[in-house]
């Protein structure tokens, strides 16, 4: 891999730094002295000068292509007279110095936003100005205002966005209803969770029978009512620039960045009970079997007439004779229809293979300042199914109708595991002696039924982890290849248009359909910034510079899977930074956990009682030499044989807490085969760095025992420090950054 190479800078809190090519080849590692002059995010290009041992490139850097132009987020800091800034973010790798008559009215401790205004060189530090004071790191919601700033989020609405949102109606006009079906008789119905403040889909359904003979359908009609976002976002206009530079909203804890303003996404195309709306239906036809038999789409109006709970609906289906069913006695039916359509969809499910993983989801639980009161797994039943399925419907249908209309727009499109992945997949089954293999092509029914058959095993957690880390991440893309996953040919996204932007093109595409018209995507109307440079990926397009309408679905495609990216990204941290400050109040408290996943330099347990994962450093194992089995996913003591793997129970000490890094490290104190293993209280090593120094430091002791002639040191202890050694020589820290990386 000799010669020059132009990538993305990835720093690290220690010092040096690996680049991310833009053709996706292997990282290129960078020592401390290389990065001095140089930051995360930068754009440069390198030079490779060697290879390690272990056959890893190490680069020189060349040049500075582009600096990271975003303000850096971080503590303002008063030190013997002098002010900097300590970025927030520890991969910038440097304290930012501020001038004293450029940190505006904060004061130390504080959180502040600092621009530079000299990048860093090779003999001195970079110097930047205060544009902008946060608050205290204790305010309620300031990790939210952190992690906006932190990946890039657009929180603010332009003024012209603003100013356009205000000028719409309040209500419904007689303008708005012209050349749609009037649907407001039909009860219609939202269901959603507790705490939804933005209803964009409504469900209903009826028995339908249709014909004589042989020919006759029997089964139902489905409808599924989204809000017509389109009606009001056109393109080129405000409201749909900066709906397509966010591309998506983001959830946090209490607080969600929407993608457009409140008086849209709460309002006007909120689907709100017993308020005349606007909708895109797609009304099908769903045979016994769960098959669509025919479906069509219209602009209609609405009237919701009811916004049911997830909850409410799972107690109605569950006791039709119950409090709640009394409450809508005359909605009980149509939940009743809904259900049994869901069933047959169900099975249908079932017969293409589509996969069904068992796995559990959380919810955080705040307290009225924003910090964690608990966290609950989060529970689905047959409402949420109900939901997901009639969902999972109108997305076909409307990906069937832009494909046999032979219209570009974008399709959601999830691709099978690579030769790479299938082959270590293969490997790892055959481990576990499992006699289900993958085929060279293989299917999704293969998948789901290696699911199925392992349900009840005790590493099942493990086995499902594995099978889905074997697929590649969903996109939005113009070129369909199918949802691998769902096991649908073709399939998109139609039913979220208020908080996602690809829905809202869906919208488009389809009325243009309707209206046999052809739906150009005018990338000249979207006036916003050129999309970010992804690491691993080739500097993206503007819309403006693409030269052919296909090119034009590919740069808005991967604009949007980029910003739901970053968007998952920032919900990760904010969930992480919480966690940390709810572990804090618990350190030196044990726990029983399960291993999550196993990885060359510790273990990652999740606590039964908290769902909370932290990290066993390898050098809590005990006084021995842990080999990494990548293929068995699990790390085997060469001495005794001692093996850890994912699903292993064990009781673990919280030992060590750090927030700005986003890391739990706990201490193991007994497992599942070997019981008591360490009391004795130990902190965990503050950094790769100082494990380090101390591993060499030990084998300068036991080398200085063996030169003056003295016995070497026995025990417990000296063979920890020579394994410790070889682990430090034999893992490296690549294994270690790589692995932390935000999945």
């Amino acid at each position: 891999m000799l010669g020059e190479v132009e990538g993305t800078l990835q720093g690290h809190r220690d010092g040096h730094g690996f680049l991310i090519p833009d053709d996706g080849s292997s990282d290129i590692y960078l020592s401390a002295q290389e990065t001095h002059a140089v930051m995360h995010g930068d754009r440069l290009r390198v030079r490779v000068i060697r290879m390690d041992k272990r056959g890893r490139p190490e680069g020189k850097v060349l040049e500075i292509l582009e600096r990271k132009k975003r303000p850096i987020i971080g503590r303002l800091l008063l030190e013997s007279g002098i002010w900097l800034v300590a970025p927030e973010d520890k991969r910038m790798g440097q304290d930012i110095l501020v001038p004293k008559n450029a940190i505006a009215n904060a004061h130390a401790g504080q959180v502040v936003a600092v621009e530079l205004t000299e990048p860093p060189s090779l003999y001195s530090q970079p110097v930047g100005r205060v544009v902008e004071v946060l608050g205290e790191i204790d305010d309620p919601g300031m990790e939210i205002e952190i992690a906006v700033r932190k990946y890039d989020v657009p929180h603010r609405f332009s003024q012209e966005t603003l100013a356009q949102s205000a000028k719409l109606p309040e209500r419904l006009r007689a303008a708005d209803l012209k050349h749609r079906v009037d649907l407001r008789d039909v009860p219609l119905v939202t269901i959603d969770g507790e705490d939804a403040r933005d209803f964009d889909d409504a469900v209903y359904c009826e028995p339908h029978k249709q014909g004589r003979g042989k020919n006759a359908f029997t089964g139902w009609r489905l409808l599924v009512a989204i809000a017509d976002v389109s009606h009001y976002v056109k393109p080129g206009e405000p409201l749909d620039n900066d709906a397509y530079e966010r591309a998506t909203s983001v959830y946090f804890p209490r607080r969600v960045i929407p993608m457009l303003p409140e008086k849209i996404s709460n309002g006007l195309c909120s689907l709100i009970p017993y308020e005349d709306r606007l909708s895109m239906v797609c009304d099908m036809l769903v045979n016994e079997t769960g098959e669509l038999h025919a479906y069509q789409f219209y602009p209609a109006v609405i009237r919701s007439h009811e916004r049911f709970t997830y909850t409410e609906v799972a107690a109605i289906l569950g006791n039709t004779h119950g409090p709640e069913a009394s409450k809508r006695r005359e909605l009980v039916p149509h939940l009743l229809h809904l259900h049994e359509v869901y069933r047959a969809l169900l099975s249908q499910r079932a017969k293409r293979g589509a996969m069904d993983f068992e796995t559990t989801e959380t919810q955080i639980v705040c307290d009225e300042n924003g910090r964690i009161e608990k966290i609950v797994p989060r529970t689905r039943n047959d409402a949420h199914r109900l939901i997901e399925e009639a969902m999972l419907a109108a997305n076909v249908c409307s990906a069937d109708f832009i494909q046999s209309s032979k219209y570009n727009s974008l399709f959601r499109v999830h691709e099978g595991p690579t030769p790479e992945k299938r082959a270590a997949l293969q490997a790892y089954l055959r481990t576990l002696g499992l006699n289900l293999g993958i085929s060279d092509d293989p299917k999704p029914a293969e998948f789901q039924a290696i699911a199925a058959a392992t349900k009840e095993r005790p590493d099942v957690a493990q086995i499902h982890s594995m099978l889905l880390r074997s697929m590649q991440q969903a996109i939005y893309t113009p070129i369909n290849s199918g949802h691998f996953g769902l096991a649908y040919g073709a399939y998109t996204h139609f039913t979220s248009p208020i908080r996602r932007y690809p829905d809202l093109l869906v919208h488009r595409v389809i009325k243009s359909i309707l209206a046999n018209k052809h739906y150009k995507l005018d990338a000249g109307k979207m006036k916003v910034p050129t999309p970010p440079k992804r690491p691993g990926k080739a500097p993206p397009l503007n819309p403006e510079e693409a030269s052919t309408e296909a090119e034009r679905w590919e740069v808005v495609g991967a604009h949007c899977s980029a910003n739901e990216r970053r968007a998952d990204e920032a919900s990760r941290d904010v969930e992480a930074w919480l966690k940390c400050r709810y572990m804090r109040e618990h350190l030196g408290e044990e726990f029983a956990g399960t291993v999550s996943a196993v990885t060359s330099f510790g273990l990652f347990v999740q606590l039964d009682a908290l769902y909370v994962e932290g990290l066993i450093h390898i050098t809590e194992l005990g006084g021995e030499y842990y080999r990494f089995d990548e293929v068995r996913q699990e790390l085997r003591g060469e001495r005794t044989g001692m093996r850890y793997t994912t699903g292993a129970r064990v009781q673990v000490q919280v030992s060590r807490v750090d927030l700005d890094g986003r890391k739990i490290d706990f201490r193991l104190v007994r497992d599942g085969e070997d019981g008591i293993r360490s009391r004795a209280p130990r902190s965990a090593p503050a950094s790769a760095q100082e494990e380090l120094e101390r591993v060499r430091q030990s084998d300068r002791e036991i080398k200085a025992a063996a030169k003056s002639g003295k016995a070497p040191a026995k025990g417990k202890a000296a063979v920890g420090a020579k394994n410790a050694m070889k682990k430090a020589a034999k893992v490296g820290r690549h294994a270690e950054v790589k692995a932390r990386r935000p999945r």
